[in-house]
């Protein structure tokens, strides 16, 4: 069985074997041993509220509770922008017309933002493959969503996400050498890595400040506007189930789209519903004629998620002895409960 669970300072040895093998392009997963316990640091005292609301990063990992073994790890920052300047662009329109001759022209745009500035962030998703099959990606990623409806009002209104934009396969962004290359004088990768570490005031010392007409870009760069990487596209589609959609938002690297949404109108926000745990007679099992549900405790210090197929009955969860135990839960302890899937319906 996986759980997922709040990240611990024991666990940097293993956050730094995932980070090893991450692939180009997540930039807030780096192999650096000392960042990652800085940030480990910072994610241990947000679950112990001990930092400001707006200054948490909620770092959780998968664990294999047979061995464990760390087998992923995702987070949701509490809010940013605040101390660094989160930028994006604004797909916009500008129209130019000219009754004497008759010229009518319509221009779409992209126009250096920070909108997002106070929003919450899903980012560092990262699945180890040899653990990629069954509910374990959905564990992973939906499981931040119900610690969002579980603590709502430790969180701001809005949440996004960031997608991987369009690479071609040798790596490259046609939308970067279209655009960004211009005004950087670095490689793609560069640019990307030190976005990714924090160091974005180059950005607004680079980036122009007024509109950029699309037009001036290659056609190949405007295809690629709002376009996620091949690899990405299961993660929009579940997000966009889950209520989050993209509003005209895209990266300034890669025009990769942003996804947002109000955390009070997403699906699992609106559909979850708290139980209380019972634990099932000894050395029964859950029967997996239930539905998968997403199922955490309600403990902010010490949050923890696994995917189940107990079937709720009269206010009341029934859970293997196992399950108590991935969750840190006994007899009469409240949980939170969810479909895992859109359009399957809670039962009891």
């Amino acid at each position: 069985m996986l759980v997922l669970r709040a990240i611990q300072s024991k666990d940097l040895p293993a956050l730094y074997a995932l980070a090893e093998r991450v692939g180009p392009g997540m930039t807030t997963l780096k192999a650096d041993s000392g960042a990652l316990a800085r940030r480990i640091a910072t994610a241990e005292a947000s679950f112990a509220g001990t930092v400001p609301q707006a200054e948490r990063d909620y770092l959780f990992v998968l664990e294999d509770c047979g061995s464990g073994q760390i087998a992923g790890v995702s987070a949701l920052k509490a809010a940013v922008g605040l101390d660094e300047a989160f930028y994006s662009f604004r797909l916009g329109q500008l129209v130019h017309s000219s009754r004497e001759i008759g010229v009518y022209s319509s221009k779409k745009t992209l126009f250096l933002s920070n909108d997002l500035t106070g929003c919450a962030e899903l980012c560092t998703l990262f699945l180890d493959p040899a653990h990629r099959s069954g509910h374990n990606g959905k564990l992973l990623s939906k499981a931040r969503l119900l610690f969002a409806a579980n603590f709502v009002d430790l969180l701001p209104e809005v949440l996004c996400a960031e997608l991987r934009g369009y690479l071609r396969p040798d790596g490259t962004s046609p939308f970067w050498e279209s655009l960004g290359q211009h005004f950087f004088k670095m490689d793609f990768s560069v640019a990307d890595d030190r976005s990714g570490g924090g160091a974005k005031s180059f950005i607004a010392e680079l980036m122009p400040r007024f509109p950029i007409y699309t037009d001036f870009l290659t056609e190949e760069a405007r295809e690629v506007i709002g376009r996620v990487h091949a690899s990405t596209e299961p993660a929009r589609r579940m997000l966009e189930q889950e209520g989050m959609a993209y509003e005209g938002l895209v990266d300034i690297f890669d025009a990769g789209p942003v996804v947002q949404g109000h955390i009070r109108h997403l699906r699992i926000t609106k559909q979850s519903t708290l139980a209380i745990a019972r634990p099932a007679p000894d050395g029964t099992t859950t029967s997996p004629t239930g539905c998968p549900l997403l199922v955490c405790n309600t403990r902010l210090n010490d949050f923890r998620a696994i995917v189940t197929h107990a079937v709720p009955a009269f206010g009341s969860l029934p859970l293997t002895n196992e399950e108590c135990t991935a969750l840190a839960v006994g007899a009469g302890d409240p949980v939170r409960v969810a479909t895992l899937k859109p359009g399957d319906t809670l039962h009891g």
